[in-house]
């Protein structure tokens, strides 16, 4: 029986942090601040969990951060995950989220070592911009470079997701849609969710779907696109002329709660069963005790059962979330 919570969604993505380390100081997610505490568990333990995970049902595995590209055992725990099959016997799709800053080198040996395909977290095309948002004067060559490396090596489709804040990089929009027409990537364009260390997230800095929409409509108009599987984030769109591809991820105006797929494992191995939960599930105390792989999927399952049914940004009392994104994983 496949990994399935109370409401009776199948729970088939797993996202990983194998670390909350990033060489990024990013506003909608990171506060301005070194010496923040770092929490790292050996590769092994991560790939053991991930595969306890999987033995349950899940079939993808995105690894992320912090920034993943950071942890030197990433190739080994690449390897590793994609020559383990799910109980259907399909090769386990594993795909990576990064900021790309150490993208160019590492995109072939990541192919070669049976990664899927790479995410690269990219907020703005303008140099200035960039460098506003990420805090790193000198980062967005570095990371086109990598979106570009990614491509040549197969990594595709390689996805560019990009964070939009009022008064920030709302002006990017129509120039990321000419990126992605110009490099052949998926452009991705995310509302800004109430995830990140300093505190700044309030409804008006959200700049919503509907704008989004209309401002890439008035650019080019947009022919909607099928999704791709049943808990996919996005809604999809192509040009109409059929170059590029963009998608809108809405979960503050158009929550997805209904079909969502995904359970979190944070980089302290603690399963979170939503972005937005309260409360921490232990899953590495167990390994620790001296757990079985029994203990630990009987773990997984309990925890699983108690996934939450949505989120409530924007309801009365809605509380923000005990971590924030870097210490969750993205």
């Amino acid at each position: 029986m496949p990994l399935t919570d109370k409401h009776g969604r199948s729970i088939t993505d797993l996202r990983i942090s194998i670390t909350d380390r990033c060489n990024y100081r990013c506003v909608y997610c990171r506060s301005g601040e070194d010496g923040i505490p770092v929490s790292e568990l050996p590769i092994t333990d991560y790939i053991r969990m991930v595969r306890v995970f999987v033995s349950l049902g899940i079939e993808k595995v995105r690894i992320t951060g912090g920034e993943p590209l950071l942890r030197k055992e990433l190739l080994f725990m690449v390897g590793e995950l994609a020559a383990t099959t799910t109980p259907a016997g399909k090769q386990l799709d594993v795909a990576i989220t990064t900021n790309g800053h150490l993208l160019a080198n590492l995109a072939k040996p990541l192919k070669d070592a049976g990664l899927s395909r790479v995410t690269v977290s990219m907020d703005a095309v303008d140099r200035d911009k960039f460098a506003r948002i990420t805090r790193v004067p000198h980062g967005y060559d570095a990371v086109v470079a990598g979106i570009r490396a990614g491509k040549r090596a197969g990594l595709e489709p390689v996805k560019v997701n990009a964070v939009i804040l009022r008064g920030f990089n709302e002006d990017q929009i129509v120039p990321f849609a000419r990126f992605s027409r110009d490099e052949g990537v998926i452009v991705r364009f995310i509302e800004f969710m109430p995830l990140e260390e300093e505190r700044i997230w309030s409804p008006d800095v959200v700049v919503g779907f509907n704008q989004m929409l209309d401002i890439l409509n008035r650019y080019r108009p947009l022919i909607p696109l099928p999704a791709t599987t049943p808990g996919e984030t996005a809604m999809r769109y192509s040009f109409d002329d059929g170059r590029g591809e963009v998608g809108i991820i809405a979960p503050v105006s158009k929550a997805f709660c209904g079909a969502c797929s995904r359970v979190r494992l944070t980089s302290d191995g603690k399963i979170r069963t939503c972005l937005f939960s309260q409360s921490d599930h232990d899953l590495y105390g167990v390994l620790q005790r001296g757990g079985t792989d029994t203990d630990l999927a009987a773990f997984i399952e309990e925890t699983i059962e108690k996934k939450e049914a949505r989120h409530h940004i924007g309801e009365p009392g809605f509380l923000k979330p005990s971590r924030s994104m870097v210490h969750i994983g993205g």
